[in-house]
């Protein structure tokens, strides 16, 4: 990673009092073209990172909009190989947002975890989501990314312990993403309380950004999450306009959705909490 595009983008951000927000999307749905066309399109639209989903047959912290998506690309034969050389191709494209990779443990694990990180960071991408490797476990993966300049970001729930919000923070890199809500993904009416004590807790043990994610589908979501963090996650919203979209329409209902989202988002600063 020739520059740290990840941290240069929260720090201008914080100077702009702006909050982040993150789209996810689940790479390959419709297709990889569409793919390639989206993300470019959802930085123009106001992105300030993008976080794709590395399509998983087990996605256990998913819900069933994201999980719909993840065996519809599946099916098109994408895996965590093609999702690389897909951010490859994105940087020769010119994007220049944040990439984060949102995977799960085996895929890595079968590439192999040092090959993994060299390839990522050759293909341009700045950081990696396991949900399903706990900070206890996530050592070598670490190592290897931050030897190749990528971020480790882990999960933490409102029911995370003290202990366990500790360990996750002194193992974070990049930001800390903070998940709203116990269940899996999926848009809700508004945004679960709980979290924003959970972020109270997790500024405790960490100066980095902090994102919060799970359930957000509406712009009065994204304000009221910047009253208390950093960045806001938009995902299962966003993937079922894609994957409910005729092919023709999928990059402009996608476009014009995040552009309505992130529209003069206002933000506190670190502390005003």
């Amino acid at each position: 990673m020739a520059q740290d595009r990840i941290v240069e983008t929260f720090q201008r951000l914080l100077e702009q009092k702006e909050t982040a927000l993150i789209p996810y999307l689940t790479v390959g749905v419709p297709d990889m073209d569409t793919t390639l066309e989206l993300v470019p399109e959802l930085a123009k639209a106001g992105a300030h990172i993008i976080e794709l989903g590395v399509p998983f047959s087990d996605p256990l912290a998913d819900g069933a909009t994201i999980q719909k998506a993840n065996l519809r690309a599946l099916n098109q034969g994408v895996n965590l190989r093609g999702c690389i050389d897909l951010c490859s191709r994105l940087r020769n494209k010119g994007v220049e947002v944040p990439l984060i990779l949102m995977g799960y443990y085996n895929p890595i694990l079968t590439i192999g975890i040092e090959e993994y990180a060299k390839l990522a960071a050759e293909a341009g991408i700045d950081g990696t989501i396991v949900p399903d490797l706990p900070p206890e476990e996530c050592g070598p993966l670490r190592e290897a990314s931050l030897a190749q300049g990528l971020h480790i970001i882990p999960l933490l729930a409102p029911t995370s312990t003290e202990e366990r919000i500790a360990k996750a923070s002194a193992v974070a890199t990049g930001f800390v993403y903070c998940v709203s809500l116990t269940g899996v993904t999926g848009a809700r009416d508004q945004v679960a309380p709980g979290v924003f004590t959970l972020v109270k807790r997790v500024r405790k043990h960490t100066k980095l950004p902090i994102a919060i994610g799970f359930g957000l589908s509406r712009r009065d979501h994204i304000v009221v999450v910047g009253e208390h963090a950093e960045a806001a996650v938009v995902g299962s919203a966003l993937v079922n306009i894609i994957d409910s979209a005729p092919r023709n329409e999928v990059v402009v209902k996608a476009r014009n959705f995040i552009a309505e989202l992130s529209s003069s988002i206002p933000s506190v600063t670190r502390g005003d909490v």
